[in-house]
Parts: C-alpha cells; structure tokens; sequence
C-alpha cells in the first residue's frame, strides 16, 4: 500500500511538472491582446524652434473616421489671436470641408475625463491650396481668442489618410496689433 501511494504522488509531481506550465504558457493565446497607446514622439532637431502642442485623436487606424482635436492652451498663446493658420502636411491625403472643421472652446480630457467642446466660437473658415500642393486652414474668429485661462481646440471630423505614418501640423497666429502671423507650435499626428 505504502509502495503504491508513492508511486502515485511521484507520478502526480510528474504530471504537475508538465501541466502548469503548459497552461501558464497557453493562457496569452486564450485572450486578445490589446495594442499600447504609449504616445511617443519624436523629434528630428530637437535644438531648433520647435514647440510640441498636444492633441487628442478618437481613432488612428488608417481609412478610419476620426475627430482629432488640435488643443491651443493657455501657455501655448502669449497675446490675443485675430487669426490662426495651420499648415497641413502635403502627404495626409484627406477631404477636409467647412463643414466637418469646428473651432471650439474646450475641456481636455484626461485619464478620469473626456475631451469635449464646451462651446463652439464662431468663426470663418478658409482652405487654401497652393500651385505646389501645400494645404492650409486659416480661422478667422468674430472676436479675437483671448489669452486667458480658457483652452480652444480645432477640430477635425474626417477620414484618416489611406497610408500610415507620422504627420506633422504647424500653426500660425495673428496676435492683436500686429500685421503679421507668428509660430505657436506644431502637433504630431500618428496614424498606424
């Protein structure tokens, strides 16, 4: 009797041997892994004028539909703006409209919140296109943006681009008095 119990707790120590780290190893295969949305971003010439301003999209896979909020916070805007320009980059090949583009006074999500307009500012829109492909949207608010505590956000509701990559958006503004724009800083979009 005593021979046979010991012989099976040999062979349940066996077993156990071979079984437990089959279903450790297994277990991944059994769940979806989820993708990291780790933002990291990087920059060519890092000593240049560069400002990096942050942004938020819903979506990044490419041909999606998308809502990309390009934020202007407080300390990304020293005076009062009349205008703002954007570059928009030759390679992000989307249909933008009037109508899908909002310019809005927003509340930046974060990781208990979420980002949403809290009042839409009225302004005019205007999409230029130069002879070498070069894609800009100036906005010109009713009433100067003022550079008080408050943050604004363009927003974009469009298609992403048919090719994954980074693109890279500039924005210029007019500050009140002066008959010029000014750099305010650029965003960083990834589409993968």
């Amino acid at each position: 009797m005593f021979k046979i119990t010991n012989k099976l707790i040999l062979n349940l120590k066996i077993l156990r041997f071979f079984i437990i780290p089959t279903i450790l190893v297994s277990t991944p295969f059994f769940y979806e892994t989820q993708d990291a949305k780790a933002r990291l971003e990087f920059q060519w010439d890092q000593d240049s004028g560069f400002r990096r301003l942050k942004w938020f999209q819903k979506e990044d896979k490419k041909k999606f539909r998308n809502t990309i909020y390009f934020f202007l916070r407080p300390s990304d805007r020293r005076n009062d703006l009349l205008k703002i320009n954007l570059a928009i980059p030759k390679t992000f090949k989307s249909t933008l409209n009037d109508e899908k583009i909002s310019f809005c006074k927003v509340k930046i999500g974060g990781f208990e919140s979420r980002t949403k307009c809290l009042e839409d500012i009225q302004a005019d829109f205007e999409i230029k296109t130069d002879e070498s492909g070069l894609r800009s949207l100036d906005i010109y608010p009713y009433s100067p943006i003022s550079s008080n505590k408050d943050s604004y956000a363009i927003v974009f509701k469009i298609f992403n681009p048919k090719k994954s990559g980074l693109y890279q958006f500039h924005s210029f503004g007019q500050p009140k008095g002066e008959s010029f724009s000014t750099y305010l800083g650029s965003w960083t979009i990834v589409i993968d």
